[in-house]
């Protein structure tokens, strides 16, 4: 690794200095400005447009299979064509609803985000993909679009920039999620850029789920050099920044050619008339950049020397239950943020099923020999189990008890005094010892840390949606969280919470198990 992303105090700084605690919730003093509200979607002004076939046909994988898989199960003949990948971007960022608010009309997308400002985008990168020409092309939730940003088969260079392994050479597809920071940055300011990977990884969830049910391969690739992936879409790398890579499908290899890459210059519509840069942001993105293949590939050399201490679960839970007849497109269909829990219970079966898919291995680059993250649980109401924390074993199949009693108070003092924590069954949260990850992975491991919990809070809600209760992803008090689950959690820091239970208002298609 370079000698920028090994400085690891960038990392350490942006944590702490970013970290929520009562004194800074106090003195934030931050209030919204409505009249700068930045638009949900980029809008380039001049190019044409595709649209996207939306009559494909929905998977009958039962959707927990999908949600629980961890990408070693594909059909390498499973042949990936546009109305495929349309299938795949529309439920991972399509527009699932638009609701109107006065005079805003809102747009809720297929999977959650904070704030709802919807700040991360698709790229698609491809060759091969019958049905659609060779090019970079943009996807445009708004119409359901794709707008093409260069001509051509420019997948050799993007397996140059991120040092791909061969075997994901004859992807035909790569999709490249970026962040436009400021998006986020209007309500959540400096601390967005943990949202960017949070809000990257609940997408990437129901990517690797809607794939899973299609039986495609699908492979995320987190190091890559970000100056020739920013060059090949045309983004600046500090506004907009690319985050993560994903390699879809298989049968179609790249060329060799690396093709040239001409700047672009192409209009864009303003988000707001004023964008406010946070310098925290652009000096933890550039610090744990990646600057040639070799540095890549070195990065990735830190993630097969990771280890994991073992968990030793005193209890084990059930399997998961029989599984939902409902597709994964309907899953996400109804998927939302729940605003109200009631305290009734949930059974052990369904608690078990969520916590497995908050556990799934998830086929990265930075989870090579182990997981970055580990779960801990305050339990409130939970058949079958006693209230109280609990630690979770690697694969969410058992459970260690660190303490017993009723924390519904607690737990909703930890999540920033929201009720929502101290009404759910359970509050979720994924901690990762940052002690471990950034001497192997450098700064780019808090990138890493932050995709892999947010990856698990987005499993954690299409379990949850996919067994009919509700869930909710919450902010939290991070010094205050690893407090509460001490001794055991010492020194490690909280990457997300998930609330799950029983929804205070169900509709009609939405009764409890």
């Amino acid at each position: 690794m370079g000698a920028q992303n090994t400085e690891t105090n960038a990392a350490w700084h942006y944590h702490r200095v970013t970290s929520h605690s009562w004194e800074s919730i106090q003195r934030g003093g931050h209030t919204l400005d409505w009249a700068n509200y930045p638009k949900p979607f980029k809008i380039y002004r001049k190019l044409p447009t595709l649209p996207l076939p939306r009559d494909w046909t929905p998977s009958s994988v039962p959707p927990l299979a999908g949600i629980l898989d961890d990408g070693s199960h594909f059909d390498p003949k499973a042949r990936l064509d546009l109305r495929a990948l349309s299938r795949l971007l529309f439920l991972s960022g399509g527009v699932v609803r638009w609701r109107s608010f006065g005079d805003m009309r809102m747009p809720f997308r297929a999977a959650a985000c904070t704030g709802n400002l919807h700040h991360i985008d698709f790229y698609v990168i491809c060759g091969g993909v019958s049905g659609l020409d060779s090019g970079i092309y943009h996807f445009d939730p708004q119409d359901f679009a794709l707008r093409p940003l260069r001509r051509g088969d420019f997948r050799a260079n993007l397996c140059s920039a991120a040092a791909a392994p061969d075997e994901l050479r004859d992807a035909p597809a790569w999709i490249v999620c970026t962040s436009t920071f400021w998006r986020n940055a209007w309500k959540y300011r400096a601390r967005t850029y943990r949202h960017a990977f949070w809000d990257c990884g609940t997408i990437l969830a129901n990517l690797l789920a809607a794939a899973a049910t299609a039986q495609l391969r699908c492979r995320l690739l987190l190091g890559f050099v970000d100056r020739d992936v920013n060059r090949l879409l045309g983004v600046d790398g500090e506004k907009e920044a690319s985050l993560a890579l994903v390699a879809l499908g298989a049968g179609a290899p790249a060329a060799e050619k690396v093709l040239p890459v001409p700047p672009l210059k192409l209009e864009i519509e303003p988000y707001s008339r004023q964008e406010v840069e946070y310098p925290e942001i652009i000096a933890m993105h550039r610090a744990s950049s990646l600057n040639d293949p070799d540095e890549v590939r070195g990065w990735r050399r830190g993630a097969t020397q990771l280890s994991s201490r073992a968990i030793e679960a005193t209890l084990t839970l059930p399997t998961p239950p029989l599984q939902p007849t409902d597709s994964i497109e309907k899953v996400i269909a109804r998927r939302g943020s729940t605003r109200r829990f009631r305290h009734d219970s949930i059974s052990l079966e369904t608690f078990g099923a969520v916590l497995r898919a908050a556990r799934t291995r998830v086929p990265a680059d930075f989870q090579i020999s182990a997981p970055l993250t580990e779960t801990y649980v305050i339990v409130h109401a939970v058949t079958g189990l006693q209230a109280g924390a609990y630690v979770s074993n690697r694969d969410g199949t058992g459970l260690l008890p660190l303490f017993h009693g009723n924390f519904r108070h607690r737990a909703g003092g930890l999540a920033l005094g929201q009720a929502l924590a101290a009404d759910a069954a359970a509050n979720i949260y994924h901690l990762a010892d940052l002690h471990r990850v950034l001497p192997a992975l450098g700064n780019r491991g808090y990138r890493a840390a932050q995709l892999e919990g947010g990856i698990a809070g987005g499993r954690i809600y299409l379990a949850a949606f996919a067994l009919n209760i509700g869930a909710t992803g919450l902010t939290f008090f991070d010094d205050e969280v690893t407090s509460f689950f001490s001794p055991h959690a010492a020194g490690k820091s909280v990457m997300f919470l998930t609330a799950v239970g029983l929804p205070a208002r169900l509709n009609v298609k939405q009764r409890p198990r």
